[in-house]
Formats: C-alpha cells, structure tokens, sequence
C-alpha cells in the first residue's frame, strides 16, 4: 500500500497546483502539460479532490444543517451553519469552485483521454465520479452548469436540477454500454489494481440512489429501480480506504480539517444532542462507534445556535462528544447499509410490507456490522419496521446510520423523506437556556430535530435550510447565474419537492 500512500500525495499535490486547463489557475512549467499526462496520472487527482471537499467541507456543512454536528465552545467558524444559514460568500471555493474545477473539469480531461485510446474501464470509471460530483452539486444548489460545463464556455448556462439527474444517468448508461467486467482501469484509489467490475457495481449502485431520489416525485422510475435490485451492485462499501498515510496531505480530509495537528486550525466540530440523546434513550451501541465520550467519560451533545460561550467554567472545549474520526478512517461515497435502505424503500413505495421491512432490517444490521457492534437486534425492535408510516421508519433509521459516515448525505434524505421531524412543542431555547446557564438535554425529545437557537431569519422556526444559495463566484462571474433571493433558502431542489 506504500505506493498508494505516495500517489495520494501526489494526487492531492495535483490538486493544489497549476495544470491549466483543469485547474483554472496559472501554468506551472515544472509540471507535466495536459497532453503529456495520462488518465492514470489525471484519476487519482480527480479521486482525491473529491474526496478533499466531498468529505470534508460538505460532510461539515452537512452535519450542521441536519443537526447531527453542532458547535464546540471556545470556536465560531460554523456557529452560522449551525443556525442553518449559509451564505453566497461561503461555500464558493470548497464546494462549487473545487468540485467544479478539479474534480469535473480535471474529469473531462481524462474523459477525452480516455476515448481517445478506447480505455473504456477508464472513461466509466471517470464517468461515474463526474456523475456523482454533478449530483452532489444538484444536491447543494439544484441549478446547476450542466451541459455547457464540459465546454470551453466562460459563462455556461445553468440547467434545472431534473435535466442534470436525467443527463449524468445518460452518461453513466453510455458509458457501461460500452464496457465489460475484465476492463482495466487506470491508477485509482477506490478500486486499485481492480479491473472495470467494481466501477460497474458503483455505477449501479449510484443509478440506484439517483432513481431513488427522482422516485419521491416521479414514480414512473420504478421499474428502473427494479432493474438495478436485480443488477450487479457492491459487495463492500464504496470508500476510500486503505489509501491514507500519518503525514501532511495523505490523511482523511475529514481528520486533516479537524483533528489533524499539521494545521493551525480551530477545531469546531462536536456531536448534536439530538443524536446523541436519540442514541442513548434506545441503548444504541453505534454511539461509541460514531462519537467520543467527554472529559467526564459521558456522551454529550451539544445544541445548534450555540457555542455555550455564556457557559464558562461550567462548559469547556472538551465538555462535549467529537465525532470518531482517525487519520486513516474511511471515506464513504457509498455503503451496503444505504444500498439496503434504497431497496426497502423501493419495496414500501410498491406496498411489499414484507419485503420492505427485510432489507430495512438488512439495512440496520449492515450499519451495526460496519460500526464494529452488537445490539442490531435490539435496535430494530426499538425501531420496528412501519409500512403504515414507511417514510418515518427508514427515514429515521437512516438518519442515525448516517450520523457517523455521511453527514451531507444525511441532509439530503432528511430533506427528501422529512424524517426525523420536528417537534414543534421544544427548541434549541428551552433545551439550553444562555440567560440563566442552563442546559437540559432531558427536554429534548428524541428521534426529533428543534428549531436552533439563533435560527436564520430566513429559514424561521421548525423548518430545514433546503439548499445553498449560489455562492458569489458564480454570481461575479456569469450573468446566467441564478439570482438569490430571501426565499431560495427555503425553496426545496426538485426531488424534495
């Protein structure tokens, strides 16, 4: 594994420097040029920028706006993405700009590449990793640069979140059209030294979650779904893993933002109460796995809207519980446990209660087995499977699977299925009260999300952030660009409709 650990160097190296045409940034002469590089030079760089903001800066912003992170005393740099308001001017350069310019254009690139030497493993592999870079921003923004984004076009025009789903689904199915299992692919972290089989089941298993999606409005989709159930999908979880090294550079990006000790960084992030209460009212065993104990020995979470600053000397930096998180850990993009839950909700939406409720207990195991702990069967029979009320059960289920992997991809199906729900009765003001110092977890109710202390004026009270607005770099530079407006932040991206 030595090698790969000096190809992620690379790799990220690749990212922060100057190719030209990919990176969008000045020449560096001491580089290899476009032409002169091959797409196993190029994919690992596209791997590894998406990994950098995938897992790190959305996983962050993620935590925050489905209330599974909050933010830790001493620190402000989320305390805003904490009251579920996020900004034009904040989520340009790690999220819109990096995935833009390092990971799609630097993908197009290869792509050309690729085709060029009908490298057909290659080009899907790199097809696929577009697709979901593409996704993740319809996710974040819905309208998006979509069809004139592989074109040398300054101000592209922006395509509505359906078109970009429907056409990244394309690209995906012309490209496994044109590929067989013993394929090689280039130099990669996801599968290294693995032939074209592996990319075929992600590239299933991510058409899978993209239907999924498009089925909570248009169930005309079903049968597609059906398809895949059926096709070849993973057989371990889409991560990176095995791939990351104790050195500046080659850690989890996740671990190198907040946890890492090459940075001089504030650390921010600490676990909700609303996991951590959840977790701990049903006996959940994933809760060592997922988040630390405090200085007391205790699991503690803290509330969004606040950073406790009223509270000194009764809370401290290390009073609250810290995600788990090691330099090596993996990067999910996609797990069996989500694959499970994508079939239970296929089978509910068909009204196949039995069916359903096999793969959402199949699901749950699959979360347990991979957080290393026994108790799934108890969890299952605290959260017993509900046809009459399918949405709640898988929808909050999933929640709290997700809470220690996949933070922005829990946003995203609490957003879609709208579990776990509010509870209107309590807020992040009457479980901590700044005036009088008091902080009182036992009045949240679990299995809940409560307004934040603090919240956005232009969310308002027991609603979600239902996406980003387009960051200012966009807006500065191309008049196409969608204008914000104080509604957007509420405004749902299509498949939450």
């Amino acid at each position: 594994m030595k090698k790969y650990f000096i190809l992620a160097s690379m790799a990220f190296a690749l990212s922060l420097s100057s190719c030209k045409d990919y990176l969008d940034i000045n020449y560096d002469p001491t580089l290899p040029t476009d032409e002169a590089l091959t797409p196993g030079q190029i994919l690992p760089a596209v791997e590894m920028n998406l990994a950098s903001s995938y897992g790190d800066y959305l996983r962050i912003v993620g935590g925050y706006l489905s209330e599974q992170y909050a933010q830790r005393f001493g620190t402000g740099n989320y305390l805003d993405y904490s009251k579920f308001e996020v900004k034009p001017s904040s989520t340009g350069t790690l999220a819109y700009q990096q995935i833009y310019q390092r990971v799609i254009s630097t993908g197009n690139t290869a792509l050309k590449k690729a085709e060029e030497t009908n490298d057909h493993g290659t080009f899907l592999a790199v097809t696929v990793l577009r697709a979901y870079a593409f996704a993740a921003m319809v996710d974040c923004y819905d309208s998006i640069p979509y069809k004139e984004a592989a074109a040398d076009i300054k101000q592209p025009k922006y395509d509505d979140g359906r078109t970009v789903y429907d056409g990244i689904i394309a690209e995906i199915d012309n490209a496994l059209a044109k590929v067989s299992s013993s394929d090689v692919v280039a130099t990669n972290f996801l599968f290294p030294g693995q032939k074209a089989d592996n990319w075929i089941r992600f590239a299933n298993a991510l058409k899978l979650k993209l239907y999924t999606r498009l089925s909570n409005i248009d169930e005309s989709v079903l049968p597609k779904i059906a398809e895949l159930i059926e096709s070849p999908l993973p057989t371990s979880d889409v991560a990176f893993k095995g791939c990351w090294a104790s050195s500046a550079g080659a850690e989890n990006p996740f671990y190198a933002g907040e946890f890492g000790s090459n940075f001089s960084i504030q650390f921010n992030v600490v676990a909700n109460a609303t996991v951590i209460e959840t977790m701990k009212n049903s006996g959940d065993k994933r809760i060592g796995a997922f988040f630390t104990q405090n200085d007391k020995g205790d699991y503690l979470g803290g509330v969004s809207g606040t950073q406790f600053s009223t509270f000194a000397g009764i809370y401290g930096s290390a009073s609250f519980s810290r995600p788990v998180m090691t330099y090596d850990a993996p990067l999910s993009l996609l797990t069996l446990m989500e694959i499970e839950f994508y079939k239970a909700e296929y089978y509910a939406r068909k009204g196949d209660a039995a069916n359903a409720k096999s793969h959402y207990e199949s699901a749950i195991r699959q979360s347990f087995k991979s957080a290393g702990v026994d108790g799934a069967d108890d969890n299952i029979a605290y959260y017993p499977y509900d046809q009459t009320n399918w949405k709640k059960s898988i929808g909050t289920a999933k929640y709290l699977a997700l809470s220690g992997i996949d933070n922005f991809e829990a946003w995203c199906e609490l957003r879609r299925l709208r579990y776990p729900a509010f509870n209107v009765q309590v807020a992040g003001t009457d479980i901590c009260n700044e005036a009088t110092k008091t902080y009182s977890p036992d009045k949240y109710v679990p299995g809940t999300l409560y307004t934040p202390i603090g919240v956005s004026s232009y969310i308002g009270a027991n609603a979600l952030a239902e996406r980003f607005p387009h960051p200012t770099e966009s807006s500065n530079a191309n008049n196409n660009c969608p204008v914000n407006f104080d509604g957007v932040y509420k405004l749902p991206v299509f498949w939450a409709k």
